[in-house]
């Protein structure tokens, strides 16, 4: 008889080979679905210890792992994610003929309400990137950082490892390799193309530079590229040091990015493109947040809105 945690460690093997190879998934991405279907797998063998392969699972099963996830406080949020990774599973076993019955087809994901990103105004935005003393050592570099993230809507992983080879300044754009290493190019504006520029004609050169890493164009002080964490730091402190409230991070340039290029009339489609949405409903969002704008600006000036509530 057949050990049935090694029918779901050989299918889940299987499985990140076909994300890796065949979908293309980023490590990231792939580490993500790998969990998921790890977690109900222990589920099985080690909190039921219903010893099942995951063949044997079926929709009554998985219901009551979500019911299991929901009373050890798992979010909604946390679990509708874990069910898409564990749907992508079977339906991986499906095509693969590893299996006739899908046990996720009719199942639904937890509904939870959309959490609108924190957005900043430009004024902020100016703040915090004025807020970078040039004098000192990174100065000019994080300067240059956040408006590249700001100015192209990048994602932090895109920033880190954007290479000097990327950069058309001639015609305008960059080139940035997104999630799945698919490539794009993204408008860059004058004021990105200005404090990049000057970082890597006076800044750069100061200070020692791997080989390895001679083409990024973002380094830390070893001269190698740096970490997504570091760029977080950077940022958590400019905003601190520049005075802003707001609970940010490097994704929030790139909400602001989109959002004010959507408050400034642009179409959904081209923003689409400029962020690197596989599908244009998760673009859609930056209209609500726009639609919400729109709300605060009435509630805020309209003569009718302050009257009610001066009531």
């Amino acid at each position: 008889m057949v050990d049935p945690e090694k029918i779901w460690n050989d299918e889940l093997n299987s499985f990140r080979i076909f994300l890796k190879f065949e979908k293309n998934l980023a490590y990231n991405s792939i580490k993500a679905y790998l969990q998921d279907v790890s977690r109900l797998m222990q589920y099985f063998l080690d909190i039921e210890q219903k010893k099942i392969s995951p063949y044997e699972v079926h929709m009554e099963d998985i219901q009551r792992f979500l019911t299991y996830l929901y009373e050890m406080g798992v979010s909604e949020r946390t679990q509708a994610r874990m069910l898409s990774g564990i749907k992508g599973f079977y339906k991986y076993l499906i095509n693969t003929d590893a299996m006739a019955h899908n046990p996720t087809i009719l199942l639904e994901s937890p509904k939870f309400q959309r959490k609108l990103p924190q957005v900043l105004n430009v004024e902020e935005i100016d703040m915090i990137i004025n807020s970078f003393d040039l004098a000192k050592k990174h100065g000019q570099r994080n300067r240059a950082i956040v408006e590249t993230l700001y100015s192209c809507g990048l994602r932090v992983s895109e920033l880190v490892n954007l290479r000097i080879s990327d950069l058309f300044f001639d015609e305008g754009f960059v080139r940035v390799t997104g999630k799945g290493n698919k490539q794009r190019l993204v408008p860059i504006s004058g004021r990105a193309i200005d404090e990049i520029t000057t970082y890597l004609t006076d800044y750069r050169p100061l200070y020692p530079i791997n080989p390895k890493y001679s083409d990024i164009i973002f380094l830390n002080n070893r001269g190698e590229k740096l970490t997504r964490n570091m760029v977080f730091i950077i940022i958590k402190k400019a905003a601190a040091q520049a005075g802003i409230q707001k609970k940010i991070s490097p994704h929030t340039l790139r909400h602001s990015f989109a959002t004010h290029l959507i408050d400034g009339g642009a179409d959904l489609r081209s923003v689409q493109q400029m962020l690197g949405h596989e599908s244009i409903l998760t673009t859609e969002i930056y209209t609500h947040i726009s639609k919400e704008h729109l709300r605060e600006t009435l509630l805020l000036y309209h003569p009718h809105s302050r009257a009610r509530n001066s009531q």
